[in-house]
């Protein structure tokens, strides 16, 4: 029979986290890890684990993006035969807050990675944190060469549970142990294998070597289905779509860049908004290195890690393109799409400052001025050590990753046993109105754009063959078809589209397969992606990736990285793009990516003015001295009802002005309250029905006259 589309959602009457969750039951004590495990290789059984799943589990909900359950303390050995212990604590109410705020502020100095949505909508998007500090160990890589560091003491520990799993992979060419004078690892450094060059099966193409081998053995090593929190955090570079697609890389890349940077945490930080509920979970790895009799163990190790201070640098362009430039890129592309090379593509443009403001200012400045469902604040400062090839180093003056994404690249989670893969591609863009009526005419006229409508219908296109590669047949669908989301400034139009994940495929093929969307490459891929290449005038880096999780569950959920703005050597960088098709405007699309770009750039101003502190000052809230929630302080105003239906909400906004407001009907109370009861700074005449006569507006206009009180008349009417 052919697979149907399932249908699952949070549980939205649930009153309790439990009744939310998949329960685990906790079978048995155990205080010790399982210390007879000899080896490091992945194993194709799963040991038995203390944590075990109910006899009836509770029905499968879709998470969302939000923290599946609070899972419950115990031990568990997982593929790679590494033990885990697993300790957690709830975290009160009351501190909730302030556990998150200390740990956006540690990011300002100590590596780690805080994951914020804050934005909801039914069926796609719930409200969480999660987030570290201090992890022991940073995968990172750059084109074939990669690199697991050390971080700290546990780290130098964790790498050797590595090593074996990477010896054994023949996706691995090379590998090196940098012994550290401590003992342990400092780092495994290695070589991917050459991809063969011949790839007889397209279905397989995300098979081939490429740095996402690197990360399925990882996760492969520490893989447990029962823990979806522990795994790797961090950032995915655009430049990873070269080993997946052929595409020759060349703009000038800086020796600095990297295209992974993935840390392992050991202690995370959770908080469930929906479910008010936050836990932390801190974890302990014991495991033998094949044919040695040692245990080795994290337990007795600090969890630590060294700081670096943000620092300010000066850019050495403040925008890559010149105005009108981009423009002038979008007329050269239509040349493209009349013979049929392209159907669209995505063309950005940067604009970089110096980066007065603290990455962590700037973290709440978006937090408040643009909630989103992929909120980040990432310390990605690469390693330390004097002996690190220069990508593993990084910036000399750090690293950091700060934005407020609105587009999910691919979510994968299991559901009924299958691999549900989902993406939200946006296209169609519009600003938002001064109101809700303004926005209301600006959402009709997203709707009825034919040229928005068809941008995303290729979009979506491109996005179901992506998921057709591996997906079951008759699995993927769309879900969700131009629905609207609404940002700070903008409103997007978004499809939402799933599919099932045939046998053999997980969720780095899903990942890898749709390197990288439509939405910020074009149609058809490769080709839009050389012709990038060869136009745009500096290299993504990350812009266009995507940031997030990927669980040692198995699990992923993955953010593309827009609305970003990447410190690097002390100067904060923003890059904005548009989707250019055959009858697009040159001036309207450039100033599209300004519109972009003006969010990012206005939170560095703000978080700058407010002295770092991402509260803004009243110059960078209003340059207009007039203040309209004052400006009837110390006034008296009377409101004359002619039965309308909205009088008291007139009254409502004149109270919004600070105003002293007094409602009376026409006739004989508003005439005994105007020559009565005055005086009145203004009396205001509401509309109404039929003709002034049949509310004697004479009458109330002589009392007005008479009492030297000044008038106002509404009227709704045509």
């Amino acid at each position: 029979a052919t697979p149907q589309p399932r249908r699952h959602s949070r549980d939205a009457t649930a009153a309790t986290p439990a009744a939310t969750m998949r329960v685990f039951l906790l079978t048995h004590a155990a205080t010790a890890f399982l210390a007879t495990r000899r080896t490091t290789r992945t194993t194709s059984t799963l040991r038995p684990s203390t944590i075990q799943y109910p006899e009836h589990p509770l029905p499968p909900l879709l998470s969302l993006g939000a923290p599946r359950f609070r899972p419950p303390n115990g031990t568990y050995v997982t593929a790679g035969g590494v033990g885990v212990a697993r300790t957690v604590r709830a975290v009160a109410k009351d501190d909730v807050d302030d556990r998150i705020e200390a740990l956006v502020d540690a990011l300002d100095e100590r590596r780690g990675v805080l994951l914020a949505s804050s934005y909801e909508f039914p069926g796609r998007y719930a409200r969480w944190t999660v987030g570290f500090k201090d992890p022991p160990v940073l995968l990172s890589g750059r084109g074939r060469d990669f690199a697991l560091s050390a971080l700290n003491a546990r780290g130098r520990v964790m790498l050797q549970m590595f090593e074996g799993a990477l010896r054994g992979d023949a996706a691995v060419d090379a590998l090196d142990a940098t012994p550290h004078a401590s003992g342990g690892y400092a780092r495994l450094a290695g070589v991917v294998a050459p991809p063969t060059g011949v790839i007889l099966k397209e279905e397989e193409r995300s098979k081939q070597p490429s740095l996402m081998s690197v990360v399925r053995r990882v996760v492969q090593t520490l893989y447990h289905p029962d823990d979806p929190q522990l795994g790797l955090y961090g950032a995915l570079g655009y430049d990873l779509m070269f080993q997946f697609e052929p595409v020759n890389p060349t703009l000038e890349r800086r020796g600095e860049q990297r295209d992974v940077a993935l840390y392992i945490p050991d202690e995370i930080l959770v908080v469930d908004t929906k479910e008010d509920t936050a836990w932390t979970i801190a974890y302990d790895f014991n495991w033998c290195v094949a044919g040695d009799p040692e245990v080795l163990d994290t337990r007795s190790l600090p969890r630590d890690g060294a700081t670096r201070p943000h620092a300010v640098g000066a850019p050495a362009l403040d925008r890559d393109v010149p105005a009108g430039g981009y423009a002038a890129l979008t007329e050269r592309s239509k040349e493209e799409f009349a013979c049929g090379n392209l159907f669209e593509v995505v063309l950005s443009q940067q604009w970089s400052v110096p980066a007065e403001a603290r990455p962590s200012a700037v973290f709440r400045t978006l937090r408040r001025r643009n909630p989103s469902p992929y909120g980040f604040l990432m310390n990605l400062r690469g390693e330390d050590a004097e002996d690190a090839p220069a990508w593993a180093k990084g910036y000399g003056k750090g690293e950091y990753l700060v934005g407020a994404s609105p587009e999910m690249f691919v979510r994968v989670e299991r559901v009924d046993g299958s691999m549900r893969v989902e993406t939200c591609p946006i296209s169609g863009t519009i600003q938002r109105g001064e109101n809700a009526l303004e926005d209301a005419v600006q959402v009709r006229t997203l709707l009825a754009s034919k040229k928005d409508e068809s941008e995303l219908t290729m979009c979506t296109d491109v996005d179901r063959n992506d998921k057709s590669r591996i997906c079951e047949p008759g699995s993927v669908a769309v879900i969700g078809r131009r629905q609207i989301e609404m940002y700070s400034k903008l409103i997007h139009t978004v499809d939402h589209v799933e599919g099932y994940l045939r046998k053999g495929f997980d969720a780095l093929d899903a990942f890898l397969c749709h390197t990288w969307a439509v939405t910020v490459t074009g149609a058809p891929k490769p080709w839009a992606a050389r012709f990038i290449e060869k136009h745009e005038r500096s290299a993504r880096a990350w812009y266009g990736g995507a940031v997030g999780h990927v669980a040692f569950d198995g699990s992923l959920n993955t953010g593309l990285t827009l609305r970003t703005i990447h410190f690097a050597d002390g100067v904060a960088s923003v890059r904005a793009g548009a989707t250019l098709l055959y009858d697009s405007d040159p001036v309207a699309e450039e100033a599209e990516t300004e519109l972009k770009a003006s969010a990012m750039l206005q939170a560095l101003a703000v978080s700058a003015s407010g002295d770092g502190d991402g509260v803004e000052t009243e110059a960078a809230e209003s340059v207009d001295a007039f203040d309209a929630a004052a400006a009837g302080v110390g006034k008296r105003v009377l409101l004359v009802d002619h039965e309308d239906s909205f009088v008291h909400t007139l009254a409502n906004y004149l109270r919004q002005t600070g105003a002293d407001v007094r409602v009376s009907r026409f006739g004989d109370a508003a005439r005994l309250a105007i020559s009565d009861e005055g005086p009145w700074d203004l009396v205001v005449l509401s509309p109404g029905p039929g003709c002034p006569s049949d509310f004697d507006l004479s009458g109330t206009l002589d009392a007005c006259a008479a009492a030297k009180a000044p008038v106002f008349g509404v009227c709704l009417g045509l």
